[in-house]
């Protein structure tokens, strides 16, 4: 069966390709959140971090136990708010957490030049 249509790729025509400042501000987005997640896994996995700080204030008793429910529940609901029911349909409440840490990999960039360091 002889295809109609000798160039596949035809429909493909108009489509322009991004500018370079689009592909720069993407680039630079990219960065801000890795230097975001790095900052962060420095701030909890340090000495006397924010895992050691919070998992000591959770066990200190047992009435703090009992906060880890909320915890789990707190942390489903957030889940549920930031995905979208249609996986056919973007939702921009998961665009929130993108911008979140954007802008925490801004301060981390901030101190990392005014200080030398995390």
């Amino acid at each position: 069966m002889a295809n109609p249509d000798p160039n596949k790729y035809s429909k493909n025509k108009d489509i322009k390709p991004e500018s370079l400042l689009s592909n720069t501000l993407a680039v630079g987005r990219m960065l801000l959140l890795i230097l975001g997640l790095i900052g962060i896994a420095f701030e909890i996995f340090r000495e006397d971090g924010w895992l050691k700080i919070l998992l000591s204030k959770i066990f200190q008793s047992s009435t703090s136990m009992l906060s880890i429910p909320v915890i789990i529940f707190v942390l489903w609901l957030l889940n549920r708010w930031m995905t979208s029911p249609n996986k056919a349909e973007t939702s921009k409440s998961g665009d929130f957490p993108m911008y979140v840490m954007m802008a925490i990999g801004a301060y981390y960039l901030y101190k990392l030049v005014t200080t030398g360091g995390f």
